[in-house]
């Protein structure tokens, strides 16, 4: 697993996500709504000639929805043979975090969390939560789990 991570804020929080998941992070300039699809899904984008479903992880986290502003970012992720874009408020960051500096998340917080969280992480004075790309993006929902 690599120690690259890329620092993505959603409302007040940061969160971190493994680079080697990333494929590249695009400005947001809004996506055309899928009728029928889950409410945290913000709809399909067009980046570098491929069609993306977009998760709003605002709204995927439980909170609520935001206008995008210039600081907005889409987070294209490949994860067990997906694509997927993740809306972040923002996202400018790329931290190394060693593997053994990432701790267990609180037993009361990884229930609330709905499994999203995976480890927590110091980075200096901050706190930063890893977060489950697969379970945020519902992979597990393919197999069956």
């Amino acid at each position: 697993m690599s120690d690259l991570h890329v620092v993505l804020k959603v409302a007040d929080t940061e969160y971190v996500i493994s680079a080697a998941d990333v494929l590249h992070m695009e400005s947001f300039a809004g996506a055309t709504r899928v009728p029928g699809a889950r409410s945290y899904v913000g709809g399909l984008v067009q980046i570098r000639g491929r069609v993306v479903p977009v998760v709003d992880l605002r709204v995927r986290f439980g909170l609520p929805s935001a206008e995008p502003t210039l600081d907005s970012r889409v987070i294209v992720v490949h994860c067990g043979g997906r694509t997927v874009g993740l809306l972040v408020d923002s996202a400018r960051e790329v931290v190394n975090i060693a593997e053994g500096e990432l701790r267990p998340p609180p037993e009361v917080m990884a229930e609330e969390s709905a499994g999203f969280v995976r480890a927590v992480a110091k980075l200096g004075e901050r706190l930063v939560m890893l977060v489950d790309v697969g379970r945020i993006i519902g992979e597990e929902q393919d197999h069956g789990i």
